[in-house]
């Protein structure tokens, strides 16, 4: 009852005052008949309360967001969908659902005629330019009777999650090491329109089939040898991404690190549509919540894109390294980097020697603060150790610097086949 008499509205509370006025000046001027419809102006917004306060809505909701993993700068639906499966009819019902600031403005609605089986759908826009994972509720309801006397307000405790991913751009097509992509046994080859000679083999291990050994190669050898047949979905591929506070700079959508999210992103995305099994590593080791992200997988909802959707920067000082013990890995291996310190050379230069080719974007972190000479400090170190890499800058697009990796690899190719023709001549 003290709830109810607290939800009393402006109307409510007229109503009251006009009763009390009404009944103290009939007593003064002596009107038994004012004295009456004092009592009724009075006791209405009373009984309202009381009724009110003891009546038992069951109002029911189920939201959804649609989709629930959308891309930074997109639109998601949210539709509420409410019930009265209660036989208390009410008023007006005045809902406003809980957002966080970066999804927009909370909606608030007005719904009328609420009745026994009521039902009714309504829906809002939500967006946001931050990734991320947001909760959205949950919904306060205020309830009114039908006269507006009486204002109680309800919650909903339920809330439902929105997974907001990073921007990814389109990457072109590559070379990504060597004559193919991959290394080992993860190297995808065209095997359907290679010959005899393109066959590659590898040592026979326990459980080969018999007949994928190549006679010719064990014969040279002295041991059993087998053909490699791995198709391209069998190929891996590694994204490093440096997530440490120190090797970043900037604050919130214009840091270094958001650049450097979008594009690993870019990345992963690019290299699973190629046919790769692609993971995900950072400066804190291997995300096994991700695990490899395979080609047959759908895209809109990769554990991978979810996992960098929340990821932070972190506070370790060095690279966590347990993740380049694992064996039979090797592949591919993409590293989006910010600063990097002389320290962080040894663990770069295992990372190069592990796998069959290694690609890095490393971003002028200094750029993002003004104080940048216009070059990646890393990008020098990491060719000494036989990274192809390219420097990225706040101003700079990730597509046409992952272009420049594949010109780097062209002429690469042109120079060695040069060096081959003047050893033959």
């Amino acid at each position: 009852m003290r709830e109810a008499l607290a939800g009393l509205t402006v109307r409510g509370r007229a109503f009251v005052a006009a009763g009390v006025t009404a009944v103290v000046c009939a007593v003064l001027l002596g009107q038994p008949a004012l004295t009456r419809v004092g009592v009724l102006v009075l006791a209405l917004p009373l009984v309202t309360a009381l009724v009110l306060g003891r009546s038992r809505y069951r109002l029911a909701l189920v939201r959804t967001a649609s989709p629930s993993l959308v891309t930074a700068g997109q639109q998601a639906r949210v539709t509420l969908s409410l019930s009265n499966e209660g036989r208390t009819p009410s008023g007006v019902l005045l809902l406003e659902d809980h957002v966080p600031y970066v999804l927009g403005t909370r909606p608030r609605f007005v719904l009328e005629g609420i009745g026994h089986g009521w039902h009714r759908q309504v829906g809002y826009q939500v967006r946001s330019d931050v990734r991320g994972r947001f909760e959205v509720g949950p919904m306060s309801v205020r309830v009114s009777d039908p006269f507006g006397l009486v204002e109680l307000g309800r919650a909903f405790h339920t809330t439902s999650a929105l997974t907001v991913t990073p921007r990814t751009v389109v990457l072109a097509p590559i070379p990504l090491g060597g004559s193919e992509s991959g290394s080992g046994d993860n190297r995808p080859r065209a095997f359907a329109t290679g010959s005899a000679e393109d066959v590659t083999v590898r040592e026979y291990r326990r459980g080969d089939d018999l007949r994928r050994v190549h006679w010719p190669s064990s014969a040279r050898v002295g041991e059993l040898m087998v053909r490699r047949e791995e198709q391209p979905w069998h190929s891996r591929a590694t994204v490093f991404l440096d997530n440490r506070a120190a090797a970043h700079r900037g604050e919130g959508i214009a840091s270094s690190l958001e650049t450097a999210v979008s594009a690993a992103a870019s990345v992963a995305v690019h290299l699973t549509r190629r046919g790769f099994a692609v993971r995900l590593v950072t400066a804190a080791g291997e995300d096994r919540a991700s695990g490899w992200h395979e080609r047959r997988a759908d895209l809109s909802t990769a554990p991978l894109l979810e996992a960098l959707a929340v990821l932070h920067p972190v506070e370790a000082p060095r690279l966590d390294t347990a993740w380049l013990g694992e064996a039979g890995h090797g592949g591919l291996v993409v590293a989006v980097l910010g600063a990097v310190q002389q320290h962080d050379a040894p663990v770069l230069r295992r990372m190069q020697s592990q796998h069959g080719s290694a690609l890095a974007l490393a971003l002028d972190v200094d750029a993002w603060v003004g104080t940048g000479a216009g070059t990646a400090p890393a990008t020098g170190l990491l060719a000494q150790q036989g990274w192809r890499v390219a420097g990225v800058g706040p101003r700079d697009r990730v597509e046409a610097r992952w272009q420049e990796l594949g010109a780097g690899a062209r002429s690469a190719g042109r120079a060695s086949t040069r060096r081959t023709t003047d050893v033959g001549s």
